[in-house]
């Protein structure tokens, strides 16, 4: 059976695993609506006592190349409070309890790596693409990044991530520990699929309970760490620098800063 949500997210169940996909072309860029549907999504399987695992995978060949920085859905057109109702968004989806495995097929950028770290594992292709670019643009990390990614990979390559905006491809991912597990495309979602299956052959409670234990308060350190990055944020979105960033994103070119 398969349920839709909004107009770029349907989700299938199959035994006890539900796959949550996007599809946003071309992209797959997370707006503020689109944040919403997840969430509601989510949260409906976190209420489905026969969904004990699910998968979040996205069409395309981009998993999520960040924040819609163009439509009137898109951050940039509604300004910090679209922020803001993005950040919140996103605490609700780090609050779900059912152990989630992302897909990750391709780019997985900004805020898309941002949602990518939102699930306990990473199944990655070989042409996946991790990269938390937010210098480039003339902006501060988000989407709890800030604790997240150093949380994962440790502070020395988060910084490394952050400061560069490199692109980090999935081998070295995994050798960092970014990524559990890289397959080849084609069998990227059946393997995301058999490591949720394997969750979902245990007992739930016991799951549940344990990823607990382990996650702490994330969910209110991602909304303490996102109203940091959040205030960060529109200092520098009154910047020259940031208006060169976004049309430098848009454009597909290197900014041109000046410090200002």
């Amino acid at each position: 059976m398969k349920t839709a949500y909004g107009e770029n997210l349907t989700v299938t169940l199959d035994g006890h695993v539900a796959t949550v996909v996007i599809d946003r072309p071309p992209y797959n860029h997370v707006s503020v609506g689109l944040m919403r549907d997840l969430a509601d999504a989510l949260e409906d399987a976190d209420r489905d006592n026969n969904i004990r695992a699910i998968v979040l995978a996205s069409a395309g060949k981009a998993f999520c190349a960040g924040a819609d920085l163009v439509s009137s859905d898109g951050i940039a057109n509604n300004g910090m409070g679209g922020i803001n109702a993005l950040y919140d968004q996103a605490v609700r989806l780090f609050s779900v309890e059912t152990p989630i495995v992302a897909a990750v097929q391709g780019a997985a950028v900004g805020a898309g790596l941002g949602l990518a770290l939102v699930a306990d594992f990473r199944v990655a292709s070989p042409e996946a693409k991790f990269s938390a670019n937010f210098v480039k643009l003339g902006f501060h990390p988000g989407f709890g990044l800030t604790h997240t990614l150093p949380r994962l990979v440790g502070e020395q390559r988060a910084s490394l991530m952050f400061l560069t905006g490199r692109r980090v491809p999935a081998e070295e991912g995994l050798a960092w520990g970014l990524v559990d597990e890289v397959v080849p495309q084609e069998r990227l979602l059946a393997a995301a699929q058999r490591l949720a299956g394997e969750i979902a052959e245990n007992a739930p409670l016991a799951v549940i309970a344990t990823r607990k234990t382990l996650r702490g308060e994330l969910a209110a350190a991602v909304r303490a760490r996102t109203n940091h990055e959040h205030a960060e944020q529109a200092i520098l979105r009154t910047t020259e620098d940031f208006a060169e960033g976004v049309r430098a994103v848009q454009e597909r070119r290197p900014g041109n800063f000046q410090g200002r």
